[in-house]
């Protein structure tokens, strides 16, 4: 899928913190709590919610009252003229939300769309299906995250049983793993370096966490929540999680919560709504894949191509690559087919180290894409990361100075 209509203003996105399973962010339905980061982010930015026309909301973990998600989340916001989707595609839903947001740039010219995504992995709901037919008229229960986690109805395994998979298959080591980890751990210290001053150029910093009636303030976040102490001893003496396995709890991502947000337009309003309109981001290219059933570590690497493809460049032309990286493997196989070194991507960390609230995972990469390219004076990077059901999605930005 290629864009050519379809641009970000610079500084017109934002993250909260990601904070660990059952932190500062595990009781507030993740809808309101995104209401509440957007209109600081707004206020910030000298966006006001008249300017909207569109809205889209990517979430995969259900929330109360989340039928109502996009007219409510617009409400909250004050722009209540407006409507939006949601949209769900499991760990690929950032990547997805704002392609969703981009082609209504490309096919209504002028519009501006704000694109969402929200989730919160803490406290999900414990699902009752209801089932008159079954033995004693006993329904089915489900616990979203966790069965999630556990449980691929199609290729019948869990999620890091596709790492074992591709690890087994590959010959990738336990060491291997490790060092990947080791490495991503010090890279997300760079983006701490000065304060955190890489995280305070889109993360909204301290974030005040208010109540359901926006009154009392529950926390102040003042960074990710989770984020290990990771050595080479430590990572050497934790064990497997899978008998005979290569995957330890250093080599895998914890799930989170958090949102993130992104406004997509046209050229010139994406100017007007710059906080520099010297830099230009452009939305160029969305792909997507899907690798044999059970392998998902190895979707990105076809839909990092397919992206790269649709966007008419080639992976020499990529100045920044970022990965969503639920498990070490992912990198160490998308490095090999790749041709990258672990230490070429992924600069200032990924989710691998800050955690994995689903929806939102891919958005922030792709916001960190765009400083990092904007640090460097501009150029093309590419965000391509797995998702559940062996699937990937990868986005291709343009910035230019």
């Amino acid at each position: 899928m290629r864009f050519e209509k379809s641009f970000v203003p610079y500084g017109a996105y934002w993250s909260t913190p990601f904070c660990k399973w059952q932190g500062s962010l595990s009781t507030i339905n993740a809808i309101p709590l995104a209401a509440q980061a957007a209109r600081k982010a707004m206020a910030e930015r000298d966006i006001r919610a008249a300017e909207l026309d569109g809205l889209v909301l990517g979430m995969t973990v259900p929330q109360k009252q989340g039928l109502y998600g996009g007219p409510w989340l617009a409400g909250m916001l004050g722009a209540e003229e407006i409507t939006g989707t949601i949209v769900s595609q499991a760990c690929a839903t950032g990547a997805r939300a704002l392609a969703t947001a981009a082609g209504e740039i490309e096919l209504a010219t002028g519009r501006t769309v704000l694109s969402v995504t929200a989730d919160r992995c803490s406290n999900s709901p414990h699902i009752y299906y209801p089932n008159p037919q079954g033995p004693g008229g006993m329904g089915e229960k489900e616990d979203v995250v966790l069965d999630g986690f556990g449980h691929d109805p199609w290729a019948r395994n869990s999620m890091i049983q596709t790492a074992e998979n591709v690890a087994a298959e590959q010959k990738i080591s336990r060491e291997e793993q490790d060092r990947c980890a080791l490495v991503r751990h010090r890279q997300y210290q760079d983006a701490l370096a000065d304060g955190a001053a890489f995280h305070k150029r889109f993360m909204l910093l301290p974030f005040e966490v208010k109540d359901a009636r926006g009154k009392k303030t529950l926390a102040n976040v003042e960074g990710d929540e989770g984020v290990f102490p990771t050595t080479a001893e430590g990572l050497a003496g934790l064990r497997t999680i899978m008998p005979d396995g290569t995957v330890t709890f250093g080599s895998q991502t914890h799930p989170a919560d958090g949102n993130c947000g992104m406004v997509v337009t046209g050229r010139e309003k994406a100017k007007e709504l710059s906080r520099d309109s010297n830099v230009e981001v452009q939305l160029l290219s969305y792909g997507q894949a899907r690798a044999d059933k059970g392998y998902m570590a190895k979707a990105t690497v076809p839909a990092a191509r397919a992206a790269l493809a649709a966007a008419g460049v080639k992976l020499d032309d990529i100045a920044v690559l970022k990965t969503h990286n639920p498990f070490a493997v992912n990198d160490v196989y998308l490095a090999r087919e790749l041709g990258r070194k672990i230490e070429d991507f992924n600069n200032y960390g990924s989710s691998l180290i800050y955690g994995h609230p689903q929806g939102p995972t891919g958005m922030r990469l792709i916001i960190e894409t765009i400083e990092e390219l904007t640090i460097k004076g501009g150029g093309l990077g590419l965000f391509t990361g797995c998702a559940a059901g062996d699937t990937a999605a990868a986005v291709v930005v343009k910035v230019g100075r």
